[in-house]
């Protein structure tokens, strides 16, 4: 089975075309967890599927955890996405891509810089008690992708270890039906943001969350703390861009740009 591997600002993935390649549906999870498995796989944050679009796009993004749960969507990966898209003659400069959380549209600014859509907010609620803290919470899509976000100005001095537990704790909070991702953010200057996320599904921060800076700065333009243009999210494996709309207590057309990286290419037969 061949595959692709890429990654965006350290947001890592395995990326298999079912256009081309035979793919079980019943063994996804199960192909998932194997191939993700940073000791005994290829090793990725998630596995995308590129498959036949069923409506008005130019094909279909299937998104699944290292944890072979099925996810809405993943932003990062649907920047790299759409460069493969765009490398592999399956669209144009600007494309369309069905998602689990709605249609994404990518669009090619350079080689390697790829600024996608994000699904508009479907829940935004600025303050949600969460395990005692005050927690903006945001769904992107619909069905929506879970994020929680926390100000906290000295998370990135706190150990490592304390600060996992605390996003174990909230991703797991009654005061999130579906669970959540985490973001431990601090505004840094003007319209800058430092961030790290601790994710569902993999169920440990990664070098940076797609949907997770599209969520953070949604929440932080309606607090007034961000101007909601351009705004510069750092996370740990590199800087992403947001812009967005503000439109009251509402936000829409949060457009997330950043790198992309094609690691490498290679074929895989025990799985």
């Amino acid at each position: 089975m061949k595959f692709t591997k890429m990654h965006g600002a350290g947001n890592d993935f395995v990326i298999i075309n079912t256009l081309e390649e035979s793919v079980d549906p019943d063994g996804v999870s199960a192909l998932a967890r194997t191939l993700c498995s940073r000791r005994t796989g290829i090793g990725a944050d998630g596995l995308m599927l590129v498959a036949p679009a069923q409506n008005d796009a130019d094909y279909r993004l299937l998104f699944y955890n290292a944890d072979g749960s099925l996810g809405e969507m993943c932003g990062n990966g649907a920047r790299c996405i759409a460069r493969y898209g765009f490398e592999h003659g399956l669209a144009g400069k600007t494309q369309r891509i069905e998602t689990t959380a709605g249609l994404v549209t990518g669009e090619r600014i350079s080689e390697t810089l790829y600024r996608i859509r994000l699904n508009d907010p479907s829940v935004i609620d600025l303050h949600r008690e969460a395990e005692g803290r005050d927690c903006a919470y945001i769904e992107l899509g619909d069905p929506g992708i879970p994020h929680a976000v926390l100000l906290k100005n000295d998370w990135d001095e706190i150990p490592e270890d304390e600060l996992r537990a605390l996003g174990r704790a909230l991703r797991y909070s009654l005061a999130f039906p579906k669970g959540a991702n985490v973001s431990f953010v601090k505004l840094t200057g003007n319209d800058g943001i430092k961030a790290v996320t601790y994710e569902r599904g993999v169920e440990d921060f990664t070098l940076a969350c797609g949907t997770g800076c599209g969520s953070i700065v949604t929440a932080l333009t309606l607090m007034g703390l961000v101007s909601g243009e351009n705004v510069k999210v750092s996370m740990p494996g590199g800087e992403l861009s947001v812009s967005l709309a503000r439109d009251g207590d509402t936000a829409h057309d949060v457009y997330l740009t950043g790198p992309t990286c094609v690691v490498f290419e290679g074929e895989t037969k025990e799985i």
